[in-house]
Order: C-alpha cells, then sequence, then structure tokens
C-alpha cells in the first residue's frame, strides 16, 4: 500500500470518528435538553401546585371568614329580634301593672264606697287563699299603710271563710303597724319599691311566708301565660 493510499484511509478513519464524535454530540445535546425541558417542567410544576394550594387556602380562608360574618350579623338580627320581643312583651306587662293601680287605686276616683267594697272583697280573697296555703294557727299579715282599715274590716269575713273551708277553728291574724308594704307606684318614687296592693302573710316565727300582692299575683299570671302571649303576638312558643 503506498503513501496515497494510507492518506486516504487515515482521511476516511479521521472522517468517520469525526461523524460519530458528532453523532454522539448531537445525542449528548438532545438528552440533555430533553433532561432540562423535563426538570423545567417539574419545576413549573410543582411552583403552580404550590400556587394552586397557597389560593386554596386564601379560598377557603375567605369562605370561613364570611361565614363567620354571615353568622355574627344573623345572630345580631336574631339578637335585635329578641330584643325587640322581649321589649314588647315588658311594655305590655308594664301596662298590665299600671291597670292594677285601678283595682286598688281608692283615693281618686268618684264612686269610692263601691270601689272601696270591690278591693275590700278582693283583700279578704287573698287573705283567704293564704291562710289556706299556710295552714298556720296565728300569721302575720303586712300591708300597704293606705290599705290597713280595709284589711282590718275583711279579717274577721277572711277568719271565717278560712275556717269553714279548712275546717279549723279561726286563726289569729296580727296586722303589722310598724313594717307595711311600699306604697303604690307614683312620680315622687319612681325608682323606689311600690306595691299595688293585696297582702303578705307569714308564720310567726317568720320561715313561712306567703307572698299574694297584686304585684306577685301579676308575675306568677304573667310567667304561666307568657308561652301563650309569645305565640300569640310571634305565632310561635319562644323557650
Amino acid at each position: 500500500m503506498n503513501d496515497a493510499d494510507v492518506s486516504k484511509q487515515i482521511q476516511q478513519m479521521v472522517r468517520f470518528i469525526r461523524q460519530e464524535a458528532e453523532e454522539k454530540a448531537n445525542e449528548i445535546s438532545i438528552s440533555a435538553e430533553e433532561e432540562f425541558n423535563i426538570e423545567k417542567l417539574q419545576l413549573v410544576e410543582a411552583e403552580m401546585k404550590k400556587i394552586r394550594q397557597e389560593y386554596e387556602r386564601k379560598e377557603k380562608q375567605v369562605e370561613i371568614r364570611k361565614k363567620i360574618e354571615y353568622s355574627m350579623q344573623l345572630n345580631a338580627s336574631r339578637i335585635k329580634v329578641l330584643q325587640a320581643q322581649d321589649d314588647l312583651v315588658n311594655s305590655m306587662k308594664e301596662d298590665a301593672a299600671k291597670e292594677l293601680l285601678n283595682v286598688s287605686h281608692h283615693h281618686h276616683i268618684l264612686n269610692v264606697t263601691h270601689h272601696d267594697h270591690e278591693y275590700k272583697h278582693l283583700l279578704k280573697e287573698l287573705i283567704v287563699q293564704s291562710l289556706l296555703r299556710l295552714k298556720e294557727p296565728a300569721v302575720l299579715l303586712r300591708c300597704r299603710k293606705d290599705d290597713a282599715h280595709l284589711v282590718e274590716s275583711a279579717l274577721e269575713s277572711a277568719k271565717e271563710d278560712y275556717a269553714a273551708k279548712a275546717n279549723v277553728h279561726p286563726p289569729d291574724i296580727i296586722i303589722d303597724h310598724k313594717v307595711y308594704l311600699p306604697p303604690a307606684p307614683s312620680h315622687h318614687h319612681a325608682h323606689g319599691p311600690s306595691c299595688s296592693g293585696g297582702v303578705v302573710l307569714a308564720s310567726i316565727d317568720g320561715k313561712i311566708v306567703c307572698e299574694n300582692t297584686l304585684d306577685a299575683r301579676l308575675d306568677v299570671a304573667f310567667r304561666k301565660k307568657l308561652p301563650e302571649i309569645r305565640k300569640s303576638l310571634y305565632g310561635q312558643v319562644v323557650a
């Protein structure tokens, strides 16, 4: 083989090696680009996932805040409604309390004799009822100072009625002339204790007390009738 042939073979070998090197370099370049694209895609997806998670977290926070605000507004509205209902019911009770004064207030009306007779009869019935509850042979009675004369005039009749109903001897009833029940409500004593009428009876030792004032009777009646009152006013019974 002459020098020309050797040189030709060498050139062929160089071209082959160069071609293989170029193909290998191209493969490496393509593989590297693919790996880069895959890694870049993974990074992008990871970041997008973080963004989505953050968005979902903030969205949940906004939803929770909305629910809390709605609940607070709803509760505030309910409280306002309940307060308005209570105010109306209380105003009705106040009106009823004012009407009680017409039962016992016998100093400023025209037909005094007739009114005194009606109130005296009521006082007698309240005394009898209290005696039936206490079932004591002797009791202490308290009333308003303005009602003392009516109570005194009704005592004997009350004793007899009680004795007949309970089948016992007439009890001893001691009127407390030292401590009276508060006077009727007035503008002069708007913030002080008051009593619309009626009586309070107690055992002599004071351990058993029966409060049978008109105010106490109103409280009892109002508590019993409150569900009916609310149902009549609002169409449902509120506990």
